[in-house]
């Protein structure tokens, strides 16, 4: 999980999108907006869907479901690298081309580097504050158009099972503060780390490379997370 070379890449959407995620749009849009809906995704290896497939990372997995349910969403801008910390992140988006652009629709999840890494939780919340700024500053100021989702449990894989009793608790005590701090901010909060513990009896659920999560629990993500991101997009 130590940091690798800085990669800032733009995702192209694939046509196949799951039939849950179709099927959780569908019913909600009962007709097409047309509306341009610009997607940042800002986060690490979680982000990018290390150990998969591109088309299966959770932002390509969600901008496909969002097209499906009637909406105009280009291909996802993503901020993320596998082993990046906060820190790394706020580097990133500094030596980034977009930091004047402004987006319709903005998830942030990050931070299971800094426990892997032994980062204090005061620095952590800091800094997690500061991309939370970030996040909303790209969405305009609007608050309601940023989603962060917590951080998923790595204790349950086969690369982290031998120190489950470790990892676990350091996971909840950093979810809480990005809760917390998601709360004060008024952005939307997923909570996703109770799906990443089912990995304990299903490893379907694992990639390939035993810690990170496969293509379908990216789709139990977005199955909970396209209905709050199809809500507040209605709402504009």
């Amino acid at each position: 999980m130590k940091t690798l070379q800085l990669l800032l890449v733009s995702m192209v959407m694939f046509a196949g999108c799951k039939k849950p995620i179709a099927e959780v749009a569908s019913k909600i849009v009962a007709s097409p907006d047309t509306t341009t809906q610009h997607y940042l995704a800002l986060g690490d290896s979680y982000t990018i869907g290390q150990s998969v497939p591109a088309s299966e990372s959770y932002p390509v997995q969600l901008a496909h479901a969002l097209t499906r349910g009637g909406f105009n969403v280009p291909a996802p801008t993503i901020i993320a690298v596998t082993g990046w910390t906060t820190d790394a992140l706020i580097a990133g988006i500094a030596n980034s081309n977009i930091t004047n652009n402004k987006y319709q629709i903005v998830t942030l999840l990050i931070s299971v580097n800094d426990q892997y890494d032994g980062l204090t939780q005061e620095h952590y919340r800091a800094n997690f504050i500061q991309l939370l700024h970030a996040a909303i500053n790209f969405a305009g100021g609007d608050s309601t158009r940023v989603f962060v989702l917590s951080i998923p449990d790595y204790g349950v894989t086969p690369f982290g099972k031998s120190r489950q009793s470790f990892i676990s608790p350091e996971i909840d005590q950093f979810n809480a503060i990005n809760k917390q701090e998601s709360l004060n901010a008024g952005v939307n909060y997923l909570d996703i780390t109770g799906i990443s513990r089912e990995a304990a009896n299903d490893l379907s659920l694992v990639a390939p490379d035993g810690l990170h999560p496969s293509g379908t629990m990216y789709t139990l993500w977005v199955n909970q997370l396209a209905p709050m991101v199809i809500e507040r997009i209605k709402k504009h």
